[in-house]
This record gives structure tokens, C-alpha cells and sequence, in this order.
């Protein structure tokens, strides 16, 4: 048997990614988003693919260096809506179930989100917001002469200046691709669908005075598919998503909560139902779930984390939504009287899933130890069947190592979870270098899921440590809420409990330790190196470094009252004492400090205060700037940024640890 090659990384030009699917009306097949590097290229490319709910018949359907996406299937189940750029501008394509060429039912300078069929397929709905574009008078494009800014939330990290159009339901008509924009104004309208008898829709939207200081209160609105009789959905305040009709049409299931002034993700959503006709019949389903009806598992290969979605049963008496619990995401359904069932269990992050037809199968996504995310079916009772391996060949080569789940105790005797990935060839007689890990959120969590960034220093000769500290999600409210208004407390005391008990296994080598982490987890990094010097090297990634500057530079740094008690100016000496720059002359830990120059969540501005004070302070700092990229370089960065992130992640702590 051929001896199976370490993890480098070089291999994220060889994964495939899962990013997105929908099940026929007749719940026989199931098309999908295959997303692939061109390496030559230095881009990312997608495809749609077709697979049955037999698990036969599993074929590529769109070829192409194209980005296709966000499939979605006609009522007859005879065509396949889905956005793609095969011009100048994306658009929306239209193409028959028996293949043949994609057709352009419109094409715009903008962004489609939302999409769907009206039920007698006569129309694709979605919600559009329209680009801004510059250009000289040669028609080519240019950056503007100025920017005049009057919004609050005028910039969004992935996205960069967002236009002064917001975004607005339009629906399309199949036959000749006119399209009638629905609703207008300076109000944003997200998640239209139609009722089944496609008379009526339903969408999501904050009508408040000025909605970027009132960010959770969201509701439900309903207008005519014609866009007349608006009018607002009763129902408690705070923030809602992903609306869906019951089959019979009277009534709404949606998720959320009723916090208006949450923390940033501590309070659960959940799953509530609302008679649209009638005041004050909205009702949680699931109020004793101290539980996120989301996905909040996060890895460098899968989507990001915060997903949503809730579906109904052919007879209208169940709800089929997602839980994240202990490291792991699961399908539940729950009944009207709030009976709840775990539809799916096991070590593994579902990522998202979809319903149609008969509904006699969920089609869902799943990520484990062994895989990036791959397609399922399953019944309502749980019995499920596996689809596709998408990167069968790479796992089957690769030499991945399984982590081992482990329990510890931190102060005041919480009980922690964590993983430990051990080097391949382990030889338990030998002292190894170990790297500790931190999430970023910090609302997510760490969870059963492959990440490629953890196997490729276990390939290095690393004994891998992660752990979901308090402040994580996944563990309830109250496990979650602990650090608002804290950062750098209960937080900190895990991640320093888990090297504890890192360094108590006789493998690890207690004086060749290194932590690393991006976002709050290079907050953390930033933290951790200012309060104590027991490890040899860190990185910090995309980190927070000052609370105060951070309000202004950030994109949501207006919200961050929320998280840190109170307006800044109200509280300087709390948010600075919050901050890591507070701690700087602490620190004598070698630090590179890895950053995105075109990152508006943690801005560079961040990352420039730490490098220029530790350079000051002439202590061992090296700083390494991606150009262009924003927050999320490690998992939808320019490929060779990626990759060059890895090496010099390896390369410090091979400088230090080795």
C-alpha cells in the first residue's frame, strides 16, 4: 500500500469546496456549487454539479472558468435558477434540468441574494442591491474623485464601500427577463418569499428612524407580488431571519430572539411561528433550548460560520432547523406544541440544509475530521445516506490525523472542551514543540470539523491544541455571556487552563510552546503575550490591539457598546484597560504579526500600533502585510496569499520552537 504523503500547504490547491445546494421538487436529485482553484489562474472557480438522493448519477452540470452559485430549482423541477458572471456584469441564468446552454434572464452591476421561484414558475424573486460604478470617458472603470459619506455603516468588511442603494426585492420574469422592482426607499428589504399561493410575500427589514443605531430591530412585512398592501407582521421586537411560509399559507416560521440590546451573539435564536392576520400570536418553539438554532462551527475549508434556516413539513405540523451543540452542529425538528427531536447525531458540523416537495428527505451538508463537506439525505427519523466525497482521492492519500477530544477543568471548576491533533508517526517517547490555538468570533466554536490550518503544523512535527473557552458559543447563554464586558478574564483563564493541561501530557515539551489565533483569537494572542511569558513564540492574525481605536476604525465599531458596556467616551479607562496595546511593554514573547491591508473588521490601523510600539520597546516583532485582502484571508483569501500565510505562520514557529 502506498505510504500516504504529509499535509503541506499546497494541498488547498488541490481541495474542492462545498458552497451550496437545493433538492428537486421531487426530491430525486440535488444540485450543488463545487468550488475549485486554478492554480495557474491564482482564482477561484465554481461549478454546478447534479448528484441523485441514491448517491448514483453524480456529474458535473456546468463547465466553464465561471463562479456559478446559489442554485435554485422551478416549481416542475424542469429548470435551475442560479447567479453567475459570464459577461461584465453578474446575472441571473436560467438553465434546463436536461442541460444544454445556460440562458441570461438579466444581468446587472450589483449583488443577487435570496433567490427563488414564484410558485407557478412564471418568476424568479430575489433581493438585489445595485454597484456603484466609476468610470472615465473611455468608459473604463476608475475610482471616484471623492467619497461624501453621511451613513453610520457605510463600509463592510468582504464587501468594501457599500453603494447608496440598499438592497430591494425584484422579481423576474422567466419568459422575457423584465424586471419589476418590488419595494424602493432608504430602508434595506432582505429574504422575500412567496406564500404558496404566490399572491402575497414576506421579507425582512429595520424600519427604524436610523437603523445603523438600532441594528436589532428587525421584523417581518408583507406586500402583495405586485408590491402593494405593505404592511408590518406583529410580533415581539428584536432581531429575525429567514421568514418561510406554512404550506397552507397562514402561517410564518422564522428564528429569533427578542434582546434588542444583545451582546454581539449571546442571546439563542430560536425557532418562533406568527399568525401574519392576527396580533400577538407569535410564539418561541423552542424557549427551553439554551442552545443557537445556527451553525456556528467555523474551519478554513467549510462557509463561515452563522448560518440559518428553518423549513416546514409537507402537512405543516414540524420545523426542521439547526442547533450548535459542543462542538458539533445537528439537524432537530420540533412540532407546534414545541415537542423537539435531534434528527441527526455524531461528531460532525451540518452546515446547511434544504427541503422540497413531499418533504420525506432533508438534503443536508456535512463536515467532519475526514472531510471539507460533503452532501446527505435523510428522513425525518434519522436514517441517512452519504452522497458524495468530493475530495475522496486527497483524504485517501493525505496522512490526516484524527484529533482526540479531551475534557478539562479551568477556574472556579468549568469544565472545558478541547481537541489535541498529535504529529503523524507519533512517538509517545518523545517531547514535541505544540502550538494552542484560539478561535475567533468569539461567539463560534471549535468543533469536529477538518482543519487544514491545524494538520499542516501537525505535519510539521506540532502537537495541535484548541478548545472552545468561555465566551465561546455551543455551551449556552450564560457560558457565552461571561466575558461581555470582560474580555480578557474568564476567556483568558481557559486558554491558560488548557496549556496547563497541555503541558501536563509527558509528550509536550513545556518550554517549546506557541499560541496563535486571528480576529479574537489574536486578541487573545495579543493578550496572552502581555500577561505572561510562558510561550517561546506567537503569531497574532487579523487581531484587536486597541478598544478605543477600534470604535472609529472598524466597520461595526459603532455596536461595540454591546460587547464592551457602554459608548467609549463614557468608559476610557475600561476599554483601554480591555486592550492589549495597555500590556505592550509586558511583552517579550518573539511576535509576528500577520494582517490584511484591506481588512475593515480588525483594520490594519490595529495591527500598525502593536508592530510600531513593540519595535519601540526593541523587542523581536516581525510584521507581514497581505495587500488588498479583507478580514478573511485564511478561508477565501487570493490563493497564493493563503499559502504564503501558512509558510510563515510554519516558518516562525520553526524559527522559535524547533
Amino acid at each position: 500500500m502506498p505510504k500516504k504523503k504529509l499535509v503541506t500547504e499546497r494541498d488547498l490547491l488541490t481541495l474542492k469546496f462545498l458552497r451550496g445546494f437545493a433538492l428537486s421538487p421531487d426530491e430525486k436529485e440535488i444540485v450543488y456549487v463545487l468550488e475549485w482553484i486554478d492554480e495557474k489562474d491564482n482564482k477561484y472557480y465554481s461549478n454546478l454539479w447534479l448528484v441523485g438522493t441514491d448517491g448514483k448519477n453524480n456529474r458535473q452540470f456546468t463547465f466553464g472558468k465561471y463562479k456559478d452559485s446559489s442554485p435554485v430549482w422551478s416549481p416542475d423541477g424542469k429548470k435551475i435558477a442560479f447567479v453567475s458572471k459570464r459577461g461584465e456584469k453578474i446575472g441571473l441564468h436560467i438553465i434546463n434540468r436536461d442541460g444544454g446552454e445556460a440562458n441570461k434572464l438579466v444581468e446587472e452591476e450589483g449583488a443577487f441574494t435570496n433567490l427563488s421561484w414564484s410558485p407557478d414558475g412564471k418568476f424568479v424573486l430575489g433581493a438585489f442591491r445595485k454597484t456603484e460604478i466609476h468610470k472615465d470617458k473611455e468608459g473604463k472603470k476608475v475610482a471616484p474623485v471623492f467619497r461624501e459619506i453621511g451613513r453610520l455603516f457605510y463600509r463592510l468588511d468582504g464587501d468594501g464601500w457599500l453603494p447608496k442603494d440598499r438592497f430591494h426585492i425584484w422579481k423576474y420574469e422567466v419568459a422575457t427577463g423584465q424586471g419589476t422592482q418590488l419595494t424602493k426607499g432608504k430602508y434595506e428589504e432582505v429574504s422575500p418569499a412567496f406564500s404558496p399561493d404566490g399572491k402575497t410575500l414576506c421579507f425582512v427589514s429595520n424600519r427604524q428612524p436610523d437603523p445603523d443605531l438600532d441594528t436589532d430591530r428587525m421584523d417581518l412585512y408583507l406586500i402583495s407580488s405586485e408590491g402593494k398592501n405593505f404592511r408590518k407582521v406583529s410580533a415581539p421586537d428584536g432581531p429575525k431571519a429567514e421568514p418561510a411560509w406554512s404550506p397552507e399559507g397562514k402561517r410564518i416560521a422564522y428564528l429569533a430572539h427578542t434582546n434588542t440590546k444583545d451582546a454581539w451573539g449571546v442571546t439563542n435564536f430560536h425557532v418562533w411561528v406568527v399568525d401574519p392576520g392576527k396580533r400577538g400570536s407569535a410564539k418561541d418553539l423552542t424557549p427551553k433550548l439554551d442552545r443557537m438554532c445556527l451553525d456556528l462551527g467555523i474551519s478554513d475549508t467549510g462557509e463561515a460560520a452563522h448560518g440559518g434556516k428553518v423549513s416546514w413539513s409537507r402537512d405543516g405540523k414540524k420545523l426542521f432547523f439547526m442547533v450548535t451543540d459542543r462542538g458539533s452542529v445537528d439537524l432537530w425538528s420540533v412540532t407546534l406544541d414545541g415537542k423537539m427531536t435531534q434528527i441527526t447525531k455524531g461528531k460532525h458540523r451540518v452546515m446547511g440544509f434544504d427541503t422540497n416537495g413531499k418533504v420525506n428527505l432533508l438534503a443536508y451538508s456535512q463536515a467532519d475530521f475526514t472531510s471539507c463537506g460533503d452532501l446527505y439525505v435523510t428522513t425525518q427519523a434519522g436514517r441517512s445516506r452519504r452522497l458524495t466525497e468530493v475530495n475522496r482521492d486527497w483524504f485517501g492519500k493525505s496522512q490526516v490525523q484524527i484529533p482526540e477530544e479531551i475534557s478539562f477543568l479551568s477556574i472556579g471548576g468549568q469544565k472545558l472542551q478541547g481537541w489535541i491533533i498529535k504529529p503523524p508517526n507519533f512517538n509517545p517517547k518523545r517531547k514535541y514543540p505544540a502550538v494552542v490555538e484560539v478561535h475567533g468570533g468569539p461567539r463560534v466554536q471549535y468543533g469536529n470539523v477538518f482543519m487544514h490550518e491545524f494538520q499542516y503544523l501537525a505535519a510539521k512535527g506540532y502537537v495541535v491544541f484548541y478548545c472552545n473557552p468561555r465566551g465561546s458559543q455551543g455551551y449556552g447563554e450564560k457560558f457565552a455571556g461571561c466575558i461581555v464586558k470582560a474580555w480578557g478574564t474568564y476567556d483568558y483563564q481557559d486558554v491558560m487552563a488548557g496549556t496547563d493541561f497541555l503541558v501536563s501530557k509527558p509528550y509536550v515539551d513545556k518550554n517549546r510552546i506557541g499560541i496563535t489565533g486571528g480576529s479574537y483569537g489574536g486578541y487573545m494572542t495579543n493578550w496572552a503575550v502581555g500577561h505572561t511569558n510562558r510561550f517561546k513564540a506567537a503569531v497574532t492574525q487579523r487581531s484587536v490591539v486597541n478598544l478605543v481605536s477600534f470604535f472609529g476604525s472598524s466597520d461595526i465599531g459603532f455596536e461595540d457598546w454591546r460587547e464592551f458596556g457602554g459608548q467609549v467616551w463614557e468608559n476610557w479607562d475600561h476599554y483601554l484597560k480591555m486592550s492589549p496595546i495597555y500590556y505592550v511593554r509586558n511583552i517579550r514573547t518573539p511576535l509576528l504579526i500577520i494582517h490584511n491591508e484591506g481588512d475593515l473588521r480588525c483594520p490594519i490601523e490595529q495591527a500598525e500600533q502593536l508592530f510600531t510600539a513593540l519595535k519601540v520597546l526593541k523587542r523581536k516583532v516581525a510584521f507581514v502585510r497581505f495587500p488588498e485582502e479583507f478580514h478573511g484571508l485564511s478561508r477565501s483569501g487570493r490563493p497564493d496569499r493563503r499559502l504564503e500565510r501558512l509558510r510563515r505562520i510554519g516558518g516562525w514557529f520553526g524559527r522559535y520552537l524547533k
